[in-house]
């Protein structure tokens, strides 16, 4: 893999109170990904959810404040889902000639992100993260874990069914 990659950040909860501790690391593992390869664009993928401003803006917020420049975010507040925001990451990579993704989430998020980017024919690799699970709460880790075994065989039938769509190549992509 040569040249630099898309780094994507997939977005977490904002809580009333401000980022879920979720959210909190996928922005920290985005920014180690960013200090690591200076010149690879960043997309911050997330809408808004159930309180407060969309994720995106809130990874975009914070990415600033840790001295990222602002011509290297590429901010997504459309994506409300992660396979949307796959989609995303997937016809950035195919506009811009982008060599792989760098995958920036919670290591149980990690497989059914990239299990979606490979059956788009997208490249990619595990971005920087915190071993084991991360600082997730045990609750929390084993949770997320059941939902992810549940979502990866329901995103992959959606992703071989839209796999033009998705990847940019039919006509009804946006």
């Amino acid at each position: 893999m040569t040249g630099p990659p898309l780094i994507a950040i997939f977005g977490a909860a904002v809580l009333p109170q401000g980022p879920s501790p979720s959210l909190l690391r996928r922005i920290g593992y985005g920014l180690a990904a960013a200090q690591a390869y200076p010149e690879a664009p960043v997309l911050c993928s997330g809408g808004v959810g159930r309180f407060g401003p969309s994720e995106a803006s809130v990874m975009v917020e914070r990415l600033l404040a840790e001295g990222v420049t602002p011509q290297r975010l590429i901010q997504d507040d459309a994506s409300l889902d992660t396979l949307q925001s796959v989609a995303v990451a997937a016809r950035w990579v195919r506009r811009t000639g982008a060599s792989r993704v760098m995958v920036c989430s919670d290591a149980y998020h990690v497989p059914r992100i990239r299990m979606m980017l490979g059956v788009l024919s997208v490249a990619s690799e595990a971005g920087p993260r915190l071993p084991g699970r991360g600082g997730a709460s045990l609750g929390n880790w084993m949770r997320m874990t059941l939902r992810e075994g549940l979502a990866i065989p329901y995103d992959l039938a959606l992703v071989l069914a839209r796999r033009r769509e998705l990847a940019g190549e039919g006509a009804s992509a946006s």
